[in-house]
């Protein structure tokens, strides 16, 4: 008697933690996957940014640009961009993708930048964020069919001599370097992306480790289940460091040596594993999404080096 009541008693416990599992699962699975509608605004180690970032922001807003927009057949869905034309008339132009939680208004200090440099810049809000369609963040891997079609839309707009860079900031690193493993056109170039993950999979562990303290079982894969249930894809399959092996476009690596958030030697193993021409630059004291913000000249200088040796 006493046995059976002990084992009906473990089953009830084992049903109330596989339900609580699954609910925390869940719980994460939005928290990380769902649309992204919140104003952003810099983090709090960020805010001795904040006075020069607001600065960009505001000569983005005044600078003369055109909407683009690119219409999704089959479901329906949009995606909106802004397109910066260079002061003089050219072929160069840069596609950006922004971080988690962002939108192209963030991005205004890199617009900037490259605008400067003599570039067109067009400027998506990513899937699920800003002024696009989408209801749930895929982390590059959906991101990179959209940004093949606005590769596609640069080259009726601006013409089949375009040269194209490509760039991407955090999760726009990662839909830039998962972007270099599909067949791209020739027209372009090169690829700079600023501190991207290895995986979607590996990140995740990483922030479950960071901000729980608890293993990868069995929450990652019950979070991957959902995922690939909602979205159609399971986290370690938006895999960065794969879709490099296949990349052999010039690619400068950027990251700050103390980014706790997607750690830098993230960034070592997309080196290692991108077939192509390639730079590594890893910025002292800068945290996560800080490389411009901690030596913006530096920076600029940076780039103008890989773009003078792989892109002029």
């Amino acid at each position: 008697m006493h046995l059976k009541k002990t084992a009906t008693a473990l089953g009830i416990m084992s049903a109330a933690v596989s339900a609580g599992t699954f609910m925390f699962s869940n719980y994460l699975f939005k928290l990380g996957m769902n649309r992204k509608d919140d104003e952003p605004v810099p983090q709090t180690s960020q805010l001795r940014f904040a006075y020069a970032y607001y600065r960009y922001v505001d000569w983005f807003h005044a600078i003369p640009k055109e909407e683009w927009i690119l219409n999704e057949t089959d479901s329906g869905e949009k995606m909106i961009a802004s397109y910066v034309p260079a002061e003089k008339d050219t072929k160069r132009t840069i596609i950006m993708a922004h971080g988690v939680g962002c939108n192209r208004e963030t991005m205004a200090n890199f617009i900037k930048l490259y605008h400067e440099l003599g570039f067109n810049v067009l400027a998506p809000d990513d899937r699920a964020h800003g002024d696009s369609d989408g209801k749930y963040v895929s982390y590059g891997w959906k991101d990179r069919i959209d940004y093949l079609r606005w590769i596609n839309l640069v080259l009726d707009k601006v013409g089949k001599d375009a040269k194209i860079l490509l760039f991407g900031i955090s999760m726009g690193a990662g839909i830039v370097t998962m972007l270099s493993g599909e067949k791209l056109p020739k027209q372009v170039k090169a690829i700079v992306a600023d501190c991207g993950y290895t995986n979607v999979g590996d990140e995740f562990n990483y922030l479950l480790k960071d901000m729980f303290n608890l293993p990868p079982y069995p929450i990652e894969p019950l979070v991957s289940a959902i995922n690939w249930y909602k979205v159609g894809y399971r986290l370690h399959d938006a895999s960065c460091t794969e879709a490099l092996k296949k990349n052999n476009l010039p690619t400068l690596f950027i990251h700050g040596d103390s980014d706790i958030y997607v750690p830098t030697y993230m960034s070592y193993e997309n080196y290692a594993a991108s077939n192509g021409p390639k730079q590594l630059w890893i910025v002292p004291g800068a945290g996560h999404e800080e490389s411009f913000w901690v030596n913006p000249v530096a920076y600029r200088q940076r780039i103008k080096s890989f773009l003078h040796t792989y892109f002029d």
